[in-house]
């Protein structure tokens, strides 16, 4: 794809109009409280051997209003294509990124920062319902823990109405001054060995002072913190930031981090795992507030701490390689929370609100900065316990 195509298939991006309709982003769970209807048998009946994504965290699921993700029998998702002009720009995005012929050196550099595209998908019994079909991130995992974080400093994009823009404000009131917002995740207990979810309300009820318990709770395996999976995290948030400084031609809004880490990796032994839920969890004190947000001032991640942090940031870069690859990594796997088989993706999603851009993408770039430095800090605390 040459310089000029790229070009044509960024502004077409900007063309769509919005439409009126708002994303009805929450759990089928809490949803069906609410009194709305689930599909029943005969609604499935036209899925070709596709059935509901099993750990989707966050988005339109499946059984709601008859949208959702889906999982192909070879073993790939299936996304359903929203009404225009939200599906269409997004079909239109994961195209130009994958196109065959595509020769620009920052989409192939985004290509390994998101699920790989496969094109459209649509069952012989229903032609009529287009479905995009993409990687699953989480099928090389055993125990996969799942978490969707909403980046940038506003969920809305330059085409919302004054309506819209008023309505995502409302919803989170907190976004543009903390960057992101946890929207689901579900997190495997080895102690239990079951899996615990958290939908959207206990993300928005995160303040600036609990968040970082908030993300602490994704990486608790209910005996301690997974510090190798934070490092690995840190590592791939980084690369992502690293991207966004190189680009000026794309601005992301409403769009997600899906972050994926293995809860039980294969070096975590029945015996080591006996060891360790003797005593009480070192990873407790972490997450001692992550069930009850609000509660106090323990997770700040503001003032001096965050500020120390944020001095690092040199030159567009966040942490200098040596602390990224240097002696922290090297400490994967020694003390509490190692386990020496860090095994995490963290792919970027959901583009229904991609737009042309001629500058730096300042609202995306605050977010993953802010993200980095509740990682960082994370390690830090543990490492002083």
């Amino acid at each position: 794809m040459s310089g000029a195509s790229v070009m044509e298939s960024t502004k077409a991006l900007g063309k769509l109009e919005l439409s009126p309709g708002l994303a009805a982003i929450g759990d089928s769970a809490s949803m069906n409280k609410s009194g709305q209807q689930l599909l029943g048998p005969q609604d499935h009946a036209h899925l070709n051997g596709c059935v509901p994504l099993s750990h989707q965290v966050a988005g339109h699921k499946y059984g709601v209003k008859k949208v959702g993700i889906l999982q192909h029998p070879d073993g790939t998702v299936l996304k359903q294509v929203q009404p225009p002009p939200r599906g269409p720009r997004e079909m239109q995005f994961y195209s130009m990124v994958f196109a065959e012929d595509c020769s620009d050196p920052c989409l192939l550099d985004l290509q390994k920062h998101l699920p790989k595209y496969y094109g459209t998908w649509s069952s012989p019994d229903s032609p009529n319902e287009l479905y995009l079909k993409l990687e699953d991130v989480t099928s090389r995992f055993n125990k996969p823990c799942i978490m969707d974080v909403k980046l940038g400093r506003r969920s809305y994009d330059p085409l919302a109405s004054q309506e819209k823009r008023e309505q995502q404000i409302r919803k989170y009131p907190l976004m543009e001054e903390i960057g992101f917002l946890i929207l689901g995740m579900r997190v495997y207990d080895v102690r239990s060995e079951t899996f615990n979810s958290y939908n959207q309300h206990y993300g928005r009820a995160l303040a600036q002072d609990t968040v970082k318990d908030g993300l602490a709770t994704f990486f608790e395996n209910g005996v301690c913190l997974r510090r190798d999976a934070v490092r690995a995290s840190i590592c791939r948030v980084q690369h992502i930031l690293n991207w966004f400084h190189s680009q000026h031609q794309l601005a992301f809004y409403a769009s997600s981090l899906l972050f994926v880490y293995e809860g039980l990796p294969s070096s975590f032994t029945s015996s080591s795992r006996s060891s360790l839920l003797i005593g009480p969890s070192v990873g407790d004190a972490v997450v001692k507030t992550a069930h009850s947000v609000g509660s106090g001032s323990a997770g700040s991640w503001t003032g001096k701490q965050a500020s120390r942090v944020q001095q690092q940031h040199r030159g567009g870069r966040f942490m200098g390689q040596q602390h990224l690859h240097g002696s922290h990594q090297s400490q994967e796997g020694r003390g509490h929370g190692g386990t020496g088989d860090a095994a995490v993706e963290v792919r970027m999603i959901d583009f229904a609100h991609v737009f042309p851009s001629d500058s730096l993408d300042h609202g995306y770039i605050y977010g993953l900065k802010h993200l980095l430095t509740v990682h960082i800090i994370l390690t830090r605390d543990n490492e002083l316990m």
